[in-house]
This record gives C-alpha cells, structure tokens and sequence, in this order.
C-alpha cells in the first residue's frame, strides 16, 4: 500500500521524437545528449511540453530546466539518442521538485525509470542494455499531474556512440494475440519488431480505434457476445509498418450483479499486518465484526515468475504470544462463521510480483488457487506497487476465476496516481476485469495533491480530495458498486498525509452516495449503490480503539 510511502507510475510513457545527427561510425562517446546541461539558454534538442529554461535554480553553469505540470500534461521533455545494440548505458541527471521521473524507452530490453522527491538538487541516475537490434532510444523526464514545477540540469547518457545509417519505417508486429475477454472488452498484446518504433495503431475490423505505446492494448465499449478481428502496426517518424496478423476475439455474454458472493451492498474492509510495526499485534480472530472484508496483508513473491506464496510472520508469532499455520487457518474459519470474508492481499510497497506474459500469469493463477485451497481465503486482492501488465494481470485473474468460481473476491487498492485517468494501466486492469471485479479501494493517501474529475486540483486530507478523485472511477467505467474509499485509520498510518476524521469520510460517502454533506466539490450525480470504505490498517485502528471502524461501519450499514 502506499502507505509504506512509495509510488510507482504504471504504464509506458510516450515517446517524442527529436532524431540528432548520427555518424557513419560508431564511437564512444562520455554524453550522447544535445544541450545537456541547457547553456543554450533554451530546450535545443530536446522536444517538450510546459517548459522553459531559468538561471535560477540550477545545479551548475548559467541555466537549468523548468517545467510545469499543468491539467493532464505531466510537462515531459524527451531527446532521441542514436545508440549501439547490445551495449550497456548509464543515465542521469539532476533534479528539484515533486515526484520527478527520469528513463528511456525503446530500449529493446527492461524500459528503466527512476524517480525522486527533492527539496534540492538530487541526482538520479538509472541504467539499461540495448537489446539485438536497437539503434535508438528516447530519453526523458517529467513532473506528475497537480504537482509544482520541477527543475532539471546536467544530464548525462553515456556510453558507445550509435553507428548511424538511414532511418526506416518499422517492420510489422508479430506474434498477436487476445489473452483475455470481458462482455466489453478484449485485451492484446504482440511482439515489438526490431528497429526504431514510437508507437502502434490498433485497428478493429479493419479501422484504426487507439494507440498503444508499448506492446498491449485494450479495447473497450464493445458489445457482448460478439467477435471482433483485430491487427496492430507499429510506426516512427518514417512511417507506419505493414499490418499485422489478424486475430479474432469474442466477447463474453453479458454480465454485471454483485461479484464476490454474499458481501453486503456497502462494506467495510480492512487490511490485517501479517508483520509488526507500531501498531498493535493481532491474530486474525481479534478482528471485530464490523470489518465485512479482512485483507491479510501480503502474499509473498516467490523464485518462479509470477507465482505467490504466504508465510506466517515470525515476528508477529512472537508479537501475539505464538501463532500457528494451523490456528490462523481457523482464525480464517472462526471469522466465515460471524459472516466475514477473508482475501489475500498481493504487493505492497515492498512486493516484487510481476505477471508480465502468459506463463506468469498462468502461474500466478496456479499458486494463487493453491493458497486459497489451504487456507480458505475467499480471494485475492491486487495492491503493486511496482505496477501491472494490464493484459496479463487480467488473464491471471480471469483464470483464477475460472477454478475458483463466481464466489470469489477480487479487489484492487491502486495508489491515487494510478487511477488518474482510464488510459492508466491500474484503471485499464480494473475495466478489463469488471466482469468479477467486487471492489477498486484507491488509496487516497501519501499522495499530495491531484486532479480531479472536474479538472480542479485538490489537496489531500479534505473530503473534496477523496469525493472529487472517486469521481474520476465513477466516471470512467466502473460501476458504482466496484467503488470505494481507502483511508488511513489514523494520522500515524499515513504520515506522508491524506488522514481524515471517520466523520469526515462519512460525510464523503454520503456526498457521492446522496449529493449531501459535500465540501465545495459536489458531484454532477449521486452513486447510492457505492460500495463503501476501507482502511489501511485493522491494527492501526486497534491502536485507538476502532474508532475508524467504530464510527464509519455503522454509518454504512444505515446507507
């Protein structure tokens, strides 16, 4: 959760395309960047959105960067570099301001990314291997949605020279293929061609109806029970590729209703520490009746891709006076019988599952299924923070599905970042599962501030932030019953921010569910069916007396 204080941008970032001059040999080079350092007194060489250059601050020399983030604009510059195939990279540069990214793209192997948070010059550097066939890669950086401007100087990519040639519209994609389907969606994927690509173009039924920029897809809106063909191209600033191969996908028949069985219409959930911090230990079978869902927090990453294991905490054992697989598979038991559910939550800041192809999920699926088999869980929950593959986390969990039947749970606790807009990879999984998605409990915490569905930017620990950016999902696909609030219990739960009074977050459920008790943010409709609230964590709240659980639970039960 970000609650650890971590946030991670899903999804690839699109490319800009500024091609510098090239050389008929190839040679080493101490910085492949134009206008690294912007002494120029302007952004040369680099292709930008919302920046400019100032004498003050910089790192060094007379000028640095300066960009601002403005509505959806995340104030990216980028540059193009000519690069050796495999041959290994170094990146970096110096940086002010909040939540700034720096990484390359088109790199033929593991796109790198590394960011920062700095009340002064920070260096962040990040490295990579070009793949087989790659002769280029972007470079860039930018800033967050609602954030400050952001300050940039003293870039450096180092490493072999690239060795020119003529530039050349891509080859086609190979590889196509519909992993998984929803009554109204259909994911792709595919596999990059070699050579220089910013970019793909997704046709349905032989017209074009998106972009990608890296190599899945969704497509959404379409009707049930009905089959689709699809192809894909990949394009630079030659041209487009032939297309692809086609392939044909038929939508599920329609479906909706309440997945994950017998929870009730508006639900508490709460996370349970299978570790000790500073708040209070407990063994599952302490937790109080009024949580409805219990998130047993976290399945662990195992040694075979994609696949997950749990393991009792020792520290915890000795926190709560010993503690035995077998007494927390009853405790598992003891709370079915007072009509509670328990999930297992996968991630957190420090989970390092990743479901990136068909054999990962494939196996996630399988070890999945093994751990609600001997235990009980009733499902699972998707907290990574390292980010999802859209496509294949959604085969994964569709598959799941499949062997555990209609009664599973599935929930998602997504940072706020994450479900900023639906072209989001974490927003993408959650439209691609809709179909067995019970509940999306975005964390709207440790956030700073961000846009809401209105465009407005709001600050966190208000109920205008949470009301205003719950409206984005409410919006954007989802049902108003796969909607929920995800607060802290208390302020030490979140110290980075976003803590409200449980009064207050009644008064946000209430203004999304009834259009009453709203801040200055009121919704342009009401969502009575909205599916309530959670809290990270149960034994934060233990720590001052269930308050969140005590006060906001029986407010949901009188919705």
């Amino acid at each position: 959760m970000s609650r650890k204080w971590t946030r991670w941008l899903a999804g690839a970032v699109a490319a800009a395309t500024v091609v510098l001059g090239t050389t008929a040999t190839a040679a080493a080079a101490s910085n492949l960047l134009a206008n690294p350092g912007f002494e120029a007194g302007n952004t040369s060489g680099w292709t930008c959105s919302g920046a400019t250059t100032v004498s003050s601050p910089v790192h060094s020399g007379s000028y640095a960067l300066a960009a601002t983030p403005a509505g959806q604009d995340y104030a990216q510059c980028s540059q193009k570099v000519t690069v050796l195939p495999n041959s290994a990279y170094t990146l970096s540069a110096y940086v002010q301001g909040s939540y700034i990214y720096l990484g390359a793209t088109g790199t033929g192997g593991t796109d790198p990314q590394t960011w920062t948070v700095s009340g002064s010059y920070t260096q962040l550097s990040t490295s990579f291997t070009t793949g087989a066939n790659t002769t280029s890669v972007t470079v860039y950086i930018h800033g967050w949605y609602g954030q400050p401007t952001y300050y940039a100087d003293d870039f450096v990519l180092s490493g072999p020279g690239g060795g020119g040639g003529t530039p050349t519209a891509p080859a086609a994609p190979t590889g196509l293929t519909a992993p998984s389907t929803t009554s109204s969606s259909v994911s792709l994927a595919w596999t990059a061609p070699s050579g220089d690509v910013t970019g793909y173009n997704v046709y349905q039924n032989g017209t074009k109806v998106g972009t990608a920029s890296g190599t899945s897809y969704t497509a959404t809106g379409l009707s049930a029970s009905t089959t689709y063909s699809y192809a894909v191209t990949a394009y630079n600033s030659v041209g487009e590729s032939p297309k692809s191969s086609t392939v044909s996908a038929t939508t599920t028949a329609s479906g909706g209703g309440n997945p994950g069985g017998s929870l009730p219409a508006h639900v508490l959930t709460g996370y349970w520490q299978n570790f000790v911090n500073s708040a209070k230990a407990l063994k599952l079978a302490d937790v109080p009746t009024s949580y409805d869902l219990v998130a047993v927090a976290f399945a662990d990453a195992t040694g075979t891709p994609g696949a997950i294991s749990f393991t009792l905490d020792s520290g915890l054992s000795s926190a709560v006076g010993g503690y035995s697989d077998a007494q927390f598979t009853a405790d598992i038991a003891t709370l079915h019988s007072r009509g509670q559910k328990v999930i297992l939550s996968v991630g957190g800041q420090n989970g390092t599952i990743s479901v990136g192809d068909s054999s990962s999920a494939t196996n996630f699926a399988n070890s999945a299924y093994s751990l609600i088999q001997k235990y009980g869980f009733d499902g699972v929950d998707i907290d990574l923070e390292n980010g999802v593959n859209a496509t294949y986390m959604a085969q994964a969990l569709h598959s799941l599905a499949g062997k555990v039947g209609s009664s599973m749970i599935v929930t998602m606790a997504p940072q706020t970042i994450d479900m900023q807009s639906t072209g989001m990879a974490y927003f993408q999984l959650a439209l691609n599962i809709k179909d067995i998605l019970t509940i999306v409990n975005t964390q709207y915490y440790n956030s700073g501030t961000m846009n809401g569905c209105d465009q407005g930017v709001y600050a966190e620990s208000t109920e205008n932030f949470v009301t205003a950016l719950a409206c984005i999902q409410l919006q954007g696909g989802l049902r108003a019953d796969q909607v929920g609030l995800g607060l802290p219990a208390t302020s030490g739960a979140a110290p980075s921010g976003g803590y409200l009074a449980p009064s207050t977050v009644n008064a946000a459920l209430d203004c999304l569910a009834k259009g009453t008790s709203c801040g200055s943010f009121k919704p342009s409709a009401t969502y009575p069916t909205l599916r309530g609230a959670m809290t990270w964590s149960i034994n934060w709240d233990a720590s001052s007396g269930y308050a969140f659980a005590n006060t906001v639970h029986p407010h949901l039960a009188g919705m």
